[in-house]
């Protein structure tokens, strides 16, 4: 699927159809709908006769194939977890089992490479979608890198990244960069109405104005969740920070929170989110994720003083670092809120001297 405001893009593709090079990586906010264009651009190249519009043609026997999940010469490298949500592996975990990989694990850059040595099944095209390549540790990029540095013949690798900095430079050298940008806001709110998102304008937002990350959060449960987290981050310092860290832990273990996704470091970058408005509003900026908050962050923000507000942030940024395996739950969630309560109390009798 192409998204309206991804046609200057695909037009590019259109024009590149003769001069593909062997590596692209496309880079820009997450929500966007890169993944979706690199399945669509995945589609043309092994589709064999492709639409007047440059499309897959959705009917010939290689589409056929991809459209079962059954096509020999496309591959997807993604983590484990990713796996589940897709529906590619079971959810179900036996009690006290390994919890699935959110890493891009070097076994399946070695299978990668194993299954690049034969030929495509019809001699044609084969696609490798890696998605998102900074899930990868070092070991297992260095792995990746060497595929780049001998690309194999007639094989197109798609790296599909929302934090293209956090690749190794030679990766990055070895692919022709295709930036994906916001999409003019007009066009997502549009889009957003035609799918009756209901408080599109407030997901919208909060998204950072990516509109499939907005719709994401009004199917998949996530709304709920953040009118949680705004009461609860509104409440501190009136609420003690220890024990908003426990309901908080408590929250997380949760069902509900499990089911939307709902984690350690989504929970750590709604807080940098908060903080950041809070950093705008304090230097004279626009409220950006939390609009309809914008009467309690400006209460707060009175509170702050710019030293503390961009302290703060800071420390919420060192934070979300480590918040993918924080070594005990509940000591970071108390850690990362008594800073953020601290900056707020401490800053108030400065600013009334």
């Amino acid at each position: 699927m192409i998204f309206e405001w991804q046609a200057a893009l695909w037009q590019r593709v259109l024009d590149s159809a003769e001069r593909m090079p062997h590596a692209l990586l496309f880079a820009g906010p997450a929500g966007g709908g890169k993944r979706m264009f690199a399945e669509a651009l995945a589609a043309r190249e092994l589709c064999a006769q492709n639409g007047v519009d440059g499309h897959a043609c959705g009917v010939c026997e290689d589409c056929l194939w991809r459209l079962s999940g059954n096509h020999p010469d496309l591959m997807r490298v993604i983590p484990e977890a990713d796996q589940e949500d897709r529906g590619d592996a079971a959810t179900e975990k036996p009690e006290g089992g390994k919890a699935a990989s959110r890493q891009i694990v070097i076994e399946q850059i070695r299978s990668l490479q194993q299954a690049l040595t034969t030929g495509g099944h019809r001699g044609g095209r084969r696609v490798v979608i890696i998605d998102p390549p900074e899930a990868m540790n070092l070991f297992t990029a260095n792995a990746l890198l060497k595929l780049l540095e001998e690309p194999t013949t007639n094989a197109l690798f798609i790296l599909v990244s929302s934090s293209p900095k956090r690749l190794l430079p030679t990766i990055r050298s070895r692919c022709q960069t295709w930036a994906f940008p916001r999409p003019p806001a007009e066009m997502a709110t549009r889009w957003l109405a035609d799918k009756k998102v209901p408080d599109a304008a407030a997901l919208l937002a909060f998204s950072g104005g990516m509109p499939l990350a907005a719709a994401e959060m009004a199917e998949g449960g996530a709304a709920a969740a953040r009118k949680r987290f705004v009461d609860d981050i509104a409440s501190v310092p009136r609420k003690a920070p220890l024990r908003l860290a426990g309901e908080w832990e408590s929250w997380l273990k949760s069902k509900d929170a499990l089911a939307c996704g709902f984690d350690m470091p989504t929970l750590v970058g709604w807080l940098q989110r908060w903080v950041a408005d809070l950093v705008s509003l304090r230097l004279g900026g626009p409220v950006r994720f939390f609009p309809a908050q914008y009467d309690i962050l400006h209460g707060l923000s009175g509170r702050l003083t710019i030293d503390a507000a961009l302290g703060c942030y800071n420390e919420i940024t060192q934070s979300r670092r480590v918040s993918q395996h924080p070594l005990n739950a509940r000591l970071f969630l108390e850690d990362m809120l008594l800073r953020y309560a601290r900056s707020l109390q401490a800053a108030a009798p400065a600013m009334r001297r």
